[in-house]
């Protein structure tokens, strides 16, 4: 089971712009001075740890995990002394990652790549151990979000949807808690840290699993967040969510990272309107951008790598291919202070942009149309 867990590892990261919650500011640090109070067993209890207790109680019931089942396939092997032998695949539901509701009617909120397999089956378990098929999914791939729906039919069960805070006036040193599925294993895990840093900007993913993406602006947290807590909310002393957790740092301790929950305010007013996210600007392709190091190795040029091109979009009919380097877009240098992505977002669904490549020992100019993107 801890193999399928989900969770993002950081392949680079750089500070970003600022971003800040108006609920548990720096000042009210100093009321937290160890104090104790007598519980009704006659146990003492520290203030600190009251509130960690009152928040876990009140929120856990709010968040699920989410668990896949593959389609069953059969897998073929060679084994040097029993010859040619087959194996089954699938089949089984695993717990990969987290969420959180967020209405009444069965809305529940992850990250995208928790749920990033089509044709998978998805199912939500909620903190009673009840299962819920998730009947729908929409995807935000710009911000890694998501929001799935259960089917609640004939569950007679009420759901309870957490309080979404506001990130907007984060302070560093404010204490959060996270829940999730640790490790894909352990539901239900609380953790406590502060906030380390705001305003980061990550390269998150694996180019080796054949994906990356950057995400701006998010919230640094040291509290504990193991794979299998994505899409699990990070909360403030009020209990109230104000970041969906997302990453953590590939080969360090206490580094974690989440993803402001204004980002999430927005997406959701737009999906109560449209039943969808909004549309974003969609290039189509998957890329890792070349240092300037790498490049001079290799000797090839810096810029965006292409690793592949989804078929039908803007870069596949405007004859970008896989194996080329991007090294301008819309006129800007493309290099490890500005990369494809953060170029993309200044742009608009419909836009014509000008994009220079290196193919082989050759400089090539294409257009590209933007098209939208919002599953």
């Amino acid at each position: 089971m801890f193999g399928l867990a989900v969770g993002v590892v950081i392949v680079s990261s750089v500070v970003g712009g600022a971003i800040a919650d108006r609920i548990f500011g720096f000042d009210t640090l100093d009321s937290w001075l160890p104090r104790t109070s007598v519980g009704a067993n006659g146990q003492k209890v520290l203030v600190e740890e009251s509130v960690t207790i009152d928040i876990a109680e009140r929120v856990s019931p709010s968040v699920v995990t989410v668990s896949v089942e593959f389609p069953q396939r059969e897998v073929m092997g060679f084994d040097f002394f029993q010859g040619f032998t087959s194996r089954f695949e699938g089949g089984k539901p695993q717990d990969i990652g987290s969420g959180f509701i967020v209405s009444r009617d069965g809305l529940i909120v992850t990250n995208k790549h928790v749920v990033s397999v089509q044709g998978a089956i998805y199912k939500v378990i909620t903190s009673d151990d009840k299962e819920y098929e998730v009947t729908d999914i929409k995807r935000d791939p710009a911000n890694d979000l998501a929001i799935i729906k259960i089917d609640l039919a004939g569950a007679g069960q009420v759901l309870q949807p957490v309080e979404l805070g506001d990130s907007s006036n984060l302070k560093v040193g404010q204490y959060v808690m996270a829940i999730g599925t640790a490790l894909g294993e352990f539901r239900h895990t609380v953790t406590t840290g502060v906030i380390s840093g705001l305003g980061r900007g990550i390269t998150a993913g694996s180019a080796f699993e054949g994906y990356v993406e950057e995400l701006d602006d998010v919230v640094q947290t040291d509290a504990a967040i193991n794979p299998g807590n994505s899409g699990g909310p990070l909360l403030n002393s009020a209990g109230q969510v104000i970041g969906i957790n997302v990453a953590i740092a590939d080969g360090a301790e206490n580094i974690g990272f989440a993803i402001p929950i204004n980002v999430l305010k927005e997406a959701l007013n737009h999906f109560e309107t449209d039943g969808s996210f909004a549309s974003k600007p969609f290039l189509g392709v998957e890329y890792q951008m070349i240092s300037k190091r790498s490049a001079i190795v290799n000797e090839v040029p810096e810029g965006a790598y292409i690793a592949s091109v989804v078929a039908g979009s803007g870069a596949d009919k405007a004859g970008i291919k896989e194996g080329d380097i991007i090294t301008k877009f819309g006129g800007e240098d493309l290099n490890e202070d500005n990369n494809l992505a953060s170029a993309i977002k200044k742009k608009k669904v419909g836009d014509s942009v000008e994009v220079e490549l290196w193919r082989g020992e050759e400089t090539l100019e294409l257009s590209v149309i933007l098209s939208g993107s919002s599953e």
